[in-house]
């Protein structure tokens, strides 16, 4: 009996080959494994039919560990003329279905490879770029597929002889491994100083480490792109990053040696070690513990910090090499509004200026790749905040009840900010790797690579682009060059709209009652919106409900001044006047800037907007915690980090009207009970009223429709307390209660939805 079995899903890059030539050896089969063009593994057996139905068993069961089996098919023949004389594995050939092409992520270093790297007796002692089939860097060593060393950066690397004995070897578990090195034949490490010259020293790693433990910053080129080293313990290397980066407050993540060093100054929950721990290594926001004793400048006035562990072989060498620091800085090394550094031409250009050293490979760098980072919240679920490495471009499983409606493959290009691309063709999502704010010609070009590598690597077939309602998006305009160039026919989508649907998306929904909050994005009728209530349905939305409209007094100055925030939301109110002019300080131009805001609200001549994240800015500003956004987020992020040691003191009921949720009243109440309650238990009170307030609107329209599924997304959807007070109010009125978690909640998952919510309109 033959059989012909195709594998589709994670399967080229990951040993599984090497575990199909087992199983096929071990049950006597004859025939061969071979990896297509398209991502797919085709095997060809001969055998008894009860033993090759064993064989396939042991395929889905005991499958390697990073091997995902989206699909497999199976084709029996009763004889061939063709008879094989054993199980061989084939070179591979660009055979195979035009499209859906899976590229493995890059995954971090395990434990045998490591056990290797500690051991003075084995030949890749100390060796920086260990790798096997079970972990190593993919995606972005990727040039082509099917996944063969031919086909990536490694193909510059001569493989000695002992490196081709044990790809060769079948019992070796660097049996085709394609990023297989060592010391001898594989990339070699340097460092230097900023201007490029050769630092004389027997162990660059090892040199590395003290100079950063001397409080120098070391520009360190990893597996996606530099990241930018320092110490943690002390303050002068955090100061000097964040004037070299003009990152004044936004937090800088950190990487500990492992998990015994991050609890000496963070809380780490089970979920949360888990997640430090897996294969794809992400960065988790923890909440620093009692004693934390790190610089208080590596994330300021916040009560979490970003931690990872070392995913890569230079990494672990590098952390054993720091002396008594538990943690180094491990931030993305790039120049404010500009992609992450790949090259090393390029680092020194950019990176030379503020990094006194280097330490850079000579692997070349296909694709750049941010770390992803991860938020436990609700006690259990895990948010992801930027989909990246470890996890890109691994696909999303689309319910069955979205495949196949429309034809073709559809291209979300997301918004402006914190941008991924999504391919979504049948059952399959591809995002790519983090983008970041689409700000600058080299973010734009970066967007474009993106783009091109994940189509190519794809073999997506797209007929269509969907992308942002806001005319003034450049991923706006790139939909309409795309358009005019190859034909792909450019669809909108209205940008709450498609955060509801990246949650119908992950959940094979046809109809919702979304909550979105987030920042601000465009609406139907032109205006800003951001805190809203949508019917979502037959693939459109009816918007049903949202946040009381405020003024946003100078348009986008207001998200960076929120204090303008809290003159257009108290407008009217005798006393705010008088407060606003003693805050003149906190204004860039002073008295004036006070005066002409007030002028400005009287004579009507504002935008408004109904933006969540405008609220929880304003509140921040009224109570002191910040009135200046630094970064994105920062201000809700602080009450966040003030509201988790308070109690609700206001105890306030939603004040609804005509599907509004009035939130002057709120601030009102805050502005009255500053000098009499605490500021935490007015930051808890706050974010309590909104949570059930938004909650309670959309409880009224799934019960008005007969819906039983409400979904919560957008920005907001990281505040721990808002989320769990959304669920918990949902799940007692007996309605489902579903999120994101498999793509980002806030802007890193929009292109996943505009891609949803087109195939649903089609």
């Amino acid at each position: 009996m033959r059989a012909d079995i195709a594998v589709r899903g994670i399967v080229q890059g990951v040993g599984f080959r090497p575990f199909v030539y087992r199983c096929a050896v071990e049950k006597g089969l004859k025939g061969y494994v071979r990896n297509l063009g398209d991502a797919t593994v085709n095997i060809t057996i001969d055998g008894e039919k009860d033993i090759i139905q064993r064989f396939i068993e042991d395929l889905q069961e005991k499958k390697p560990p990073l091997a995902r089996i989206h699909e497999l098919t199976v084709r029996y023949d009763g004889g061939s003329e063709v008879q094989f004389e054993g199980f061989r594995i084939l070179d591979s050939v660009m055979e195979g279905e035009a499209s859906g092409s899976v590229i493995p992520a890059d995954v971090a270093i395990c434990d045998e490879c490591l056990r290797e790297m500690k051991d003075p007796r084995n030949r890749r002692f100390n060796y920086f770029f260990n790798t096997c089939t079970d972990c190593g860097p993919r995606y972005t060593t990727v040039l082509e597929t099917p996944y063969d060393r031919v086909d990536t950066t490694m193909k510059q690397f001569q493989m000695c002889k002992r490196c081709e004995n044990e790809y060769s070897d079948p019992l070796d578990r660097r049996f085709h491994a394609q990023t297989i090195a060592c010391p001898d034949c594989g990339p070699k490490i340097q460092l230097t100083t900023a201007k490029g010259e050769p630092v004389d020293c027997r162990n660059p790693i090892q040199e590395a480490g003290r100079l950063l433990s001397e409080g120098y910053i070391v520009a360190v080129k990893g597996n996606g792109g530099f990241h930018l080293a320092g110490a943690t313990t002390f303050s002068e290397p955090v100061n000097r990053l964040r004037q070299a980066k003009h990152r004044s407050q936004k937090p800088f993540a950190v990487m500990a040696q492992n998990i015994q060093a991050v609890r000496s100054f963070a809380q780490v929950s089970d979920v949360e070690s888990e997640l430090l721990t897996s294969y794809r290594g992400p960065i988790v926001l923890l909440q620093k513990s009692a004693g934390y004793y790190l610089a208080e400048e590596i994330a300021p006035s916040l009560n979490s910090i970003g931690v990872m562990l070392p995913y890569s072989g230079l990494h672990v060498l590098l952390l054993d090499s720091v002396g008594a620091e538990p943690a180094l800085i491990m931030t993305s090394g790039n120049s404010s509004g500009e992609p992450i550094v790949k090259d090393e031409e390029e680092a020194r250009k950019h990176l030379g200026s503020y990094a006194d050293y280097f330490l850079v490979h000579n692997r070349e760098v296909v694709q750049r790749c941010d770390d992803s980072v991860v938020k436990i919240v609700d006690g259990q679920q895990s948010l992801l905040v930027r989909r990246s490495r470890g996890y890109a471009p691994e696909p999303l499983q689309i319910n069955l009840s979205l495949a196949g409606r429309g034809q073709g493959c559809v291209l979300g290009l997301g918004g402006d900010l914190n941008v991924t691309v999504c391919s979504l063709l049948g059952e399959r999502a591809f995002l790519s790797q983090h983008i970041g704010d689409i700000e600058s010609v080299e973010m734009l070009s970066f967007l474009r690579e993106a783009v091109g590598h994940l189509v190519r690597l794809t073999k997506s077939p797209v007929q269509m682009t969907a992308h942002d309602m806001h005319p003034g998006f450049q991923t706006t305009r790139l939909a309409g060059e795309i358009e005019e160039v190859f034909g792909w026919h450019a669809t909108p989508v209205q940008h709450h709209y498609a955060h509801a649907a990246s949650v119908m998306g992950e959940h094979g929904l046809r109809e919702m009652v979304g909550i979105v909050c987030d920042g601000v994005g465009y609406g139907l009728d032109g205006g800003i919106w951001g805190g809203e209530v949508l019917e979502c349905s037959g693939g459109g939305f009816v918007r049903s409900g949202h946040l009381q409209t405020h003024p946003m007094v100078g348009g986008d100055l207001a998200s960076k001044y929120p204090l303008r925030m809290v003159a257009g939301i108290l407008s009217g109110m005798g006393e705010m006047e008088e407060w606003l002019r003693s805050k003149k300080k906190m204004f860039p131009h002073g008295e004036e800037e006070v005066e002409l805001v007030l002028t400005q609200l009287k004579r009507e001549r504002y935008v408004e907007t109904s933006s969540c994240g405008r609220v929880l800015d304003a509140v921040s500003a009224l109570l002191d915690v910040c009135c200046v956004r630094t970064y994105e987020g920062e201000p809700a992020m602080k009450l966040e980090a003030l509201a988790v040691s308070g109690e609700d003191v206001l105890h306030l009921t939603p004040n609804l009207d005509g599907g509004i949720l009035n939130t002057k009243c709120l601030l009102e109440t805050v502005f009255d009970e500053m000098q009499r309650a605490a500021k935490a238990d007015l930051a808890c009170s706050a974010q309590l009223y909104l949570a059930r307030g938004l909650a309670a609107l959309a409880v009224e329209t799934a019960q008005k429709l007969g819906c039983k599924t409400i979904g919560f997304s957008g920005g907001v959807a990281y505040n721990g307390q808002i989320t769990s007070t959304i669920r918990r109010t949902v799940e007692r009125s007996g309605l489902r209660f579903v999120a994101n978690a498999q793509v980002p909640p806030g802007d890193g998952g929009l292109s996943f939805g505009q891609a949803v919510a087109a195939v649903l309109a089609a």
